[in-house]
């Protein structure tokens, strides 16, 4: 008998031990972020007329935030902030990068760093666009500094961005299947001899450009920039998504057996939209929505592998995006014209490039199958305070002074918010406090002559109530002196600090 009680004692013990290890075992951590992806094209907001039935699912069953905000209206500035912990605008390298030396320093704290630091292996998987290397690129070498020297222990990449040269995948450093024999060359400042451009060969293009996309032809569509060689190298846009996801879910099961961060970094729905043969003409909307439909399902197939390894009780999920919508951004592929009733923005004025509130509000959703509840938050948070939010969630010491530390907004969609955001657009910057927007005066066309987004840009002070009119249509500057006056003198304090 007493055997039997030792026994059934040294059972409950380890049973014990066992919940107490997976209680105290550091998260997972997957930060999905989208390019391009406005407010109203996820339709767990309800505001536009896609279907993402994926997003939907995370976004129903964790924390919606219908508040949340990149650092930028633009992707460098918004990954720079993200990664760093950092206001963009503090750095005046940290504007959009093409071909440009890399724009984090060597030395700064950053989230893979941080995550490292305790023990955490460390991925990137997608775009980068934070530049690479210190000067002239030579992309037949090894090239750093890039990713794997501010703490990503394996990356694959694409330089910049889809619609810019080089047109090839990079991993850790090296890029990827390039024949010593056909080196690759690139410049951003004038053409290789003998090499078409989408100005002087139109009829070798299945893309029309429409603005600014009219150099190097790669895969019968204009570029920005131009290369010569490397011809092995050269990525297929139509697998670009299944490429990317193959990439990250290969990630995620050789590695989960220890604590991981992975930051899956997708194109889409960013120019040129390249739907899969797969995605072709789904959504109605033409490529643009099609993408996004495409960018759905790749976000449902990785929850999946998550699901089938076991991961989703230990993960913690971030779905957003760099910055807000735009419809033609530089190709002719009828974004415009097959639009129809959907609100990529949703009630918000603007959109990518602007200081309005849809260049920063974007989808915001934090997920973990067991610790966050069903919740709809409106509560104000940014991509910046993921860096000591994380830090606290798998309990690091290492913090950033932009950052504020929503640990427990973004695992229960509630408690302490940030109060004031400075929102950046093309170096230029306003203020969002509690429900006011201030937005400073700036010289400049106050609707982009291409894409046809409001950029904000007034010659006096513009002043918004959100509470009141979220879709910005009443200055109230004459009528709100007082909040003026205070608005400004907590900018100035923000900006000058």
């Amino acid at each position: 008998m007493i055997k039997l009680n030792l026994k059934f004692i040294s059972f409950l013990l380890i049973l014990l031990f066992s919940a107490c290890n997976t209680e105290n075992k550091k998260p997972n951590v997957i930060i999905i972020y989208a390019d391009d992806l406005g407010f109203g094209d996820v339709s767990a907001y309800n505001q536009g007329t896609l279907n993402t039935p994926n997003i939907d699912r995370i976004a129903n069953e964790g924390i919606k935030f219908t508040n949340g905000h990149s650092s930028s209206a633009t992707c460098s500035p918004s990954r720079y902030a993200l990664l760093t912990g950092s206001y963009p605008w503090r750095n005046s390298k940290a504007k959009i990068s093409t071909g440009a030396s890399m724009i984090i320093n060597v030395d700064q704290k950053t989230l893979p760093k941080m995550f490292k630091a305790s023990n955490y292996s460390t991925a990137i998987v997608g775009k980068w666009h934070l530049g690479l290397g210190n000067g002239q690129i030579n992309y037949n070498s090894k090239i750093s500094p890039g990713p794997n020297d501010v703490g990503f222990d394996y990356s694959y990449i694409m330089p910049d961005t889809q619609d810019r040269v080089p047109t090839v995948y990079i991993e850790d450093g090296y890029v990827k299947n390039l024949d010593s024999n056909d080196p690759l060359y690139v410049s951003f400042n004038k053409n290789f001899d003998n090499q078409p451009t989408g100005k002087t060969n139109p009829e070798m293009l299945t893309m029309k450009w429409h603005h600014g996309h009219f150099n190097s032809i790669i895969n019968g569509i204009s570029r920005i920039g131009f290369m010569k060689g490397g011809e092995k190298a050269h990525w297929s846009d139509v697998d670009m998504a299944d490429h990317f996801l193959n990439k990250a879910k290969s990630y995620i099961t050789q590695n989960k057996d220890k604590p991981f961060f992975l930051f899956y970094s997708m194109q889409q729905p960013h120019v040129p939209r390249t739907p899969h043969p797969r995605f072709k003409g789904k959504s109605g909307m033409g490529p643009r929505g099609d993408v996004i439909i495409e960018a759905d399902w790749c976000i449902g197939e990785l929850f999946k592998t998550l699901d089938n390894e076991k991961l989703l009780e230990n993960t913690l999920i971030i779905i957003s995006s760099d910055n807000g919508p735009v419809l033609n951004d530089g190709y002719y592929d009828d974004a415009v014209e097959k639009i129809g009733n959907h609100t990529p923005s949703g009630i918000y004025r603007g959109g990518k490039y602007s200081l309005f509130e849809a260049g920063t509000r974007v989808p915001f959703i934090s997920f973990w199958k067991g610790v966050t509840k069903p919740k709809t938050s409106d509560k104000l948070i940014s991509q910046i305070d993921l860096f000591n939010s994380l830090s606290s969630i798998i309990e690091s010491k290492i913090k950033t002074s932009d950052s504020y530390d929503l640990s427990e907004l973004l695992l229960k969609g509630d408690g302490k918010e940030r109060e004031e955001l400075i929102l950046e657009a093309s170096g230029k910057t306003a203020l969002k406090y509690h429900n006011w927007v201030l937005i400073p005066p700036y010289k400049g066309k106050a609707v982009s002559t291409y894409t046809n987004v409001e950029l904000g840009r007034s010659s006096s002070f513009q002043l918004y109530n959100l509470k009141t009119d979220p879709s910005q249509k009443i200055n109230l500057v004459d009528q709100e002196k007082e909040k003026l006056a205070e608005l400004l003198k907590i900018y100035n304090k923000v900006v000058n600090d």
